[in-house]
């Protein structure tokens, strides 16, 4: 499949449909009758694609549309907890993963919840290394959490571990961030890996929501073409569903993290902003 061509220049991007937040609830899990909260992990095996980003701004559009939507920072650089907001010392993911009831927090202007990171998740292979039961910590504790909230967005870290086999066995769906350079297939082939392993042990109803494309530039020859085999290679080796619009490059989503403010709400109309907007409406069913 050739992917659709994707062009800076192509012109201005229609605003957003937002539909009854009961018409959305409906859309959210196609596979029951019963509506069920899904659970997104926000994966990759390599560093500085984008994921905390991607997490924080289809979290907080989410939000935005009127879902009831919640982060969990896997990461124990602790990223997403300082963009939402987070205060880890008043219940952190260490803890819930511990067996702790953990209450989400929220604040004013932000207003996605989130259970903040904890430095204490960097231990935790060599402190749950011979506990039986270990990778279905997450997925027993977010039994809690399923009537209160519609969406759950996992940032994990990028490195193979418990966390991360634990964030995709308690999940419905990954979503894949995905830079396209030279090293984008060897990182899909190995996260492949990890999520056929978790199939087969784990999780076996897990489904690859697509390969998210970001940090995307436009305007040399070789990104587009590099945009293009990783997206051919994707689909049609892999068979992994592609988000149709890449994520372009644009520096409001970084001053929107430095100032701690949602994107949608600090620069709806800037490219990364309409581009997430575009993925969070085919997660969510358009």
């Amino acid at each position: 499949m050739r992917p659709e061509r994707y062009s800076i220049k192509s012109g201005t991007v229609a605003l957003i449909r937002i539909r009854p937040i009961s018409s959305i609830r409906n859309l959210l899990y196609m596979r029951s009758e019963e509506y069920n909260m899904r659970v997104f992990s926000i994966s990759s095996q390599k560093g500085g694609t984008a994921k905390t980003t991607t997490t924080a701004a289809l979290a907080t559009g989410a939000t935005h549309r009127g879902l009831r939507t919640l982060c969990i920072d896997l990461d124990p650089q602790g990223s997403l907890t300082t963009i939402l907001r987070g205060r880890p010392e008043e219940g952190n993911s260490y803890r819930l993963l511990k067996g702790q009831r953990v209450k989400p927090q929220t604040e004013t202007g932000v207003d996605t919840y989130i259970i903040p990171a904890a430095l204490e998740l960097a231990g935790l292979d060599a402190e749950l290394a011979n506990t039986p039961g270990r990778d279905n910590r997450l997925r027993n504790a977010l039994e809690a959490y399923k009537e209160e909230f519609d969406l759950v967005f996992i940032d994990t870290a990028p490195t193979l571990g418990t966390l991360l086999i634990n964030a995709l066995t308690a999940s419905t769906d990954v979503i894949i961030p995905v830079q396209a350079d030279m090293f984008a297939s060897q990182s899909l082939y190995q996260l492949k890996g990890t999520i056929d392993q978790v199939r087969q042990f784990c999780n076996p109803e897990l489904r690859v929501a697509g390969v998210l494309f970001t940090r995307y530039s436009a305007r040399t020859t070789l990104a587009r073409s590099m945009w293009e085999k990783t997206y051919n290679m994707a689909e049609e080796k892999l068979g992994y569903h592609c988000f149709r619009h890449p994520i372009r490059e644009g520096v409001a989503a970084k001053e929107a993290q430095t100032l701690r403010v949602p994107l949608i709400r600090y620069s709806p109309k800037s490219n990364p902003c309409q581009d997430y907007e575009k993925a969070l409406d085919e997660i969510i069913g358009g």
